[in-house]
């Protein structure tokens, strides 16, 4: 029980970081990569509250498909440009 609690909490700091993360980035695809990580932890945290249906699909949903929908369409309205600063 006490593992539990410890697991739903370290996911709920990961979600809070990652959430502040979404905010406060100024690169729109770290952006992305951190709202991912938000709903994977979200779908860890639905583990822990023995919902694992819900769970698989808050991971495939939000983080996989929302992903890289996002990341699609910044490459598509073009503010996913790479840059000679940004590869080195």
């Amino acid at each position: 029980m006490l593992m539990l609690f410890w697991v739903a909490l370290i996911s709920l700091v990961v979600m809070l970081g990652a959430a502040f993360a979404v905010v406060f980035l100024r690169h729109y695809l770290a952006a992305t990569a951190a709202a991912s990580v938000v709903s994977l932890a979200l779908s860890v945290l639905f583990v822990v509250l023995q919902a694992p249906d819900v769970a698989l699909a808050e991971a495939a949903v939000g983080a996989g498909v929302s992903g890289v929908l996002l990341a699609l369409t910044l490459r598509r309205v073009g503010l996913w440009k790479r840059t000679s600063d940004e590869i080195t």
